[in-house]
């Protein structure tokens, strides 16, 4: 299939090249696309794949040497980074393990039970976290955490034991909290502020209120959907919370490298939270964090060595990143937009936004970063859907995808990454169930959701 993808490149490489486009503009997408192609296809792991695309972009004059590795230094790819090396320091302290246990206590009598458990404790603390990456780094630990108590172990035939389940299911909610809360994402109040401009107010109580219940559906039957497409082996656990109760006892108080990876944590994560306020950086705040455990003890540089995973993460993540942003920069999501216009004119308002809702989900496929996405077109599909679709439900609806599908793709959402890079999902798997899971939340908020707008709103 690698052979496949090099002539679908070829192909659009060779073709001619569309009025409104620049030769650099059609190149680059004829890299990014057979890309992708590659990854779903099995054809080549999402790093060659990625490593291929770059050689190609710089060698072939596409992309400026500059330009082609502007990722690299992009602070919220750093964070994803640190963020998973944190995970690991979480867990070498067995905090990750107390908590893990005190988990399966209360929820784990099943794995559905730990999924909802998972999706409940993002919604809680999303609306004091503008960043889905952020949230990723609280999470991923317990996860991780989680899965290993229970026998289910990274790059292993286990993963799939209930590792693979977990982590499919806290990524996707990750991105269904961030649709709940006007707060949970940073690209939220940037739409907000876009459709302000055309007499539309969108404030904190009415996203939550339009938002609440195609939310809160989804939250519902995402994991247990997942849990029917993409199943842990280990399903029902009725003496787990017996055992963990009794693990529990045998850890006893709690050790000295656990109050200080305690304290370290509840410090990254109250400085995430206050990072927009006052003006912190967010990637500093984790390697503050880093730094505080290397010095502990609980992380070492063997550590560091050992994460090769972490490494890969960072790489290919950040060619994409740049891929994705480039095409933007070089014009062709404006292209896409301004060649969209005629094909809605004369469609009913009902039939032109299921379109253009449609239509700015399936882009994504194109984009690494929510925010660049909703920057890009948020305000070119507004203009399209004018003045025949009622403008709230049009903003609002977009405005909400842009947080859904952040699951479709390893790419869509800076937050994957971490996810990906853990060892228990792939890259084509979460091209397929989190291609399916965004199709279900697809339907959910144009079924449920769009009544619901025109009534709320």
């Amino acid at each position: 299939m690698l052979a496949v993808s090099f002539c679908l490149g070829g192909a659009l490489w060779l073709s001619p090249v569309p009025g409104g486009l620049t030769e650099e503009a059609w190149r680059l997408f004829a890299i990014f696309i057979s890309t992708i192609f590659a990854v779903i296809t099995g054809g080549a792991g999402v790093l060659l794949a990625s490593i291929l695309a770059l050689v190609v972009a710089v060698l072939s004059g596409t992309l400026e040497s500059t330009a082609a590795y502007s990722g690299f230094s992009e602070g919220f790819i750093l964070l994803i980074v640190v963020a998973f090396l944190v995970g690991r320091g979480v867990v070498n302290s067995g905090l990750g393990s107390r908590i893990g246990y005190l988990l399966v206590r209360s929820f784990g009598r099943s794995s559905l039970g730990l999924a909802y458990s998972m999706v409940a404790t993002d919604a809680l603390i999303a609306p004091a976290f503008p960043s889905n990456t952020a949230r990723s780094g609280v999470l991923f630990p317990i996860v991780y955490a989680l899965a290993e108590n229970n026998g289910s172990h990274p790059w292993e035939d286990s993963r799939r034991r209930i590792g693979a389940y977990l982590m499919m299911c806290s990524m996707a909610g990750l991105g269904l909290s961030s649709a709940l809360w006007l707060t949970a994402m940073a690209a939220n109040p940037i739409g907000v502020a876009l459709v302000a401009r055309q007499g539309v107010e969108i404030t904190f109580a009415s996203w939550l209120l339009a938002s609440s219940l195609p939310t809160l559906c989804a939250m519902l039957l995402v994991p247990w959907c997942l849990y029917h497409w993409f199943p842990p082996e280990l399903k029902q656990t009725p003496e787990a919370p017996a055992a963990a109760a009794v693990k529990l006892a045998d850890l006893g108080a709690m050790s000295a490298k656990e109050w200080i990876t305690l304290a370290t944590f509840a410090t990254m994560v109250i400085g995430w939270a206050l990072a927009t306020p006052l003006g912190l950086d967010a990637t500093a705040i984790a390697f503050l964090g880093l730094a505080v455990m290397m010095l502990s003890g609980i992380f070492t540089l063997a550590d560091i060595k050992r994460s090769g995973d972490a490494l890969e993460t960072l790489i290919w993540f950040a060619i994409l990143f740049t891929l994705s942003s480039e095409l933007d920069r070089l014009g062709f999501m404006q292209f896409v937009g301004d060649l969209l216009g005629g094909y809605v004119d004369g469609l009913s308002w009902p039939l032109t936004y299921l379109f253009l809702t449609v239509l700015y989900v399936l882009l994504h496929y194109l984009f690494v970063s929510q925010s660049a996405h909703l920057l890009a077109l948020f305000g070119v599909f507004i203009g399209i859907s004018q003045p025949e679709v009622p403008l709230p439900l049009m903003a609002m609806t977009l405005l909400l995808a842009t947080n859904f599908f952040s699951v479709m793709t390893p790419q869509a959402s800076s937050c994957n990454g971490i996810f990906v890079g853990s060892g228990y999902i792939t890259a084509s798997e979460v091209y397929r169930y989190g291609g399916l899971s965004t199709l279900l939340c697809l339907v959910i908020y144009l079924v449920v959701g769009t009544p619901w707008i025109l009534w709320v709103l």
